[in-house]
């Protein structure tokens, strides 16, 4: 089991970056593919990206491709979220998530581990 916690949200500008991180601690955390996904208030849970165990295999929402990037940094046992260009559509909830499968997956069902969310707010 890999428990998840999420952080770097916060209010930003249209235009502005943040940086969102999530942490793992329990199990080997190289052993998981990372998805993160998001939620805006009212709409369905929705995937953002996903980053393979070894950190060579991404995948990206249409929505994010080219503004968002993701990686990992094994030794950390962190995954990251590196959102740039940030538009007010991007406001949400940003979860990040694990599966023991070293398969890219834009499924929440895929995923069996989750953080608790961190708050991403864009003003235009």
């Amino acid at each position: 089991q890999v428990h998840l916690v999420e952080s770097g949200g916060g209010l930003v500008q249209a235009g502005d970056s943040l940086r969102l991180s999530c942490a793992a601690s329990g199990r080997t955390f190289s052993d998981y593919t990372v998805g993160w996904f998001r939620q805006a208030a009212g709409k369905e849970l929705e995937f953002v990206a996903a980053i393979s165990r070894s950190g060579i295999g991404t995948y990206y929402a249409d929505s994010v491709k080219g503004r968002f990037t993701i990686s990992r940094d094994s030794a950390k046992n962190t995954a990251d979220l590196q959102v740039n260009r940030l538009k007010p559509e991007d406001t949400a909830v940003y979860y990040c998530a694990a599966r023991y499968a070293d398969v890219l997956g834009y499924s929440r069902f895929e995923y069996n581990y989750w953080g608790q969310g961190t708050q991403v707010t864009v003003s235009s």
